[in-house]
This record gives C-alpha cells, structure tokens and sequence, in this order.
C-alpha cells in the first residue's frame, strides 16, 4: 500500500505541509516514521482523512491547484465498488469528491485501490482515472 510524505499529502489535500504537520501532532492524522526518520502517511489513513476533512464545512483549502489543466484533479482514492463488469472509483482531490464509471478490467489494470494516488480528468459529463506513478506526478 503506497504511503505520503507531508508535502505530498498536503498537495493532495490542498493545503500547505505545515497544516498537514499540525493535523499530526495534534492526532488528528496518524503518521508513522520510516527509516530515515521522515514522516509518512499511509494511503488508506489520508484516504479517509481527506474524506472526514471535506464533509467538514469549515474546511476550505489555502490554495487552488495549481495546474495548467482545467479539468485534472489530482487526489486519493477513497472508495472502490467492484461489479462483474463495471467499477465505480470514488476521488477526494482537496475538497473535490469525483465518481467514475469505468471497468472492472481498468480498475485492475491500473491498481486502483483505497489510498491510490489518482487524478481525475472531466471531460463534457466524463470523468477519466489516471493512476498516478512516479515520474506522473503534476
């Protein structure tokens, strides 16, 4: 299962990596330290955060993305519903919850999991999961 870095969380979240660290010293983010000594955040923990943070109204995030696409929503998988044929992937990308409909087939191909990085793309009445890797990262 993929794990975050402060500064990544609070990408993904949208808001800066101080917050993010406050959140975790006040034990309202867990975190767990790796080898080096590095915070780091497992996906199905900021998955679930980033959920609870958006269903809270007093929650607004310090900045937009920032993108020269329009309709890219970077975020983290919070929920997967797996058909025999079709999947519905659920995205939290800041205070942003995007569903798509896609095949069980693509959902596998991709890895998509709770905790995944993802981005959703919106085109007309569309919305496109990109699993994020590595270099892919915007």
């Amino acid at each position: 299962m993929p794990s975050y870095s402060i500064g990544r969380a609070a990408r993904l979240l949208g808001v800066s990596p101080d917050t993010v660290r406050r959140w975790a010293d006040a034990d309202r983010l867990p975190t767990r330290r790796d080898d080096a000594g590095r915070r780091r955040i497992e996906g199905t923990d900021l998955a679930a955060f980033a959920v609870a943070l958006a269903a809270d109204e007093s929650a607004e995030p310090e900045e937009a993305p920032r993108t020269s696409v329009r309709n890219a929503f970077p975020g983290i998988v919070t929920a997967v519903t797996l058909g025999t044929v079709a999947a519905q992937v659920e995205v939290q990308a800041g205070p942003h919850r995007l569903v798509s409909l896609l095949t069980r087939e693509a959902v596998e191909e991709l890895g998509l999991a709770v905790g995944v990085e993802a981005v959703a793309r919106v085109k007309a009445t569309n919305v496109h999961v990109d699993r994020v890797t590595g270099d892919d990262r915007p």
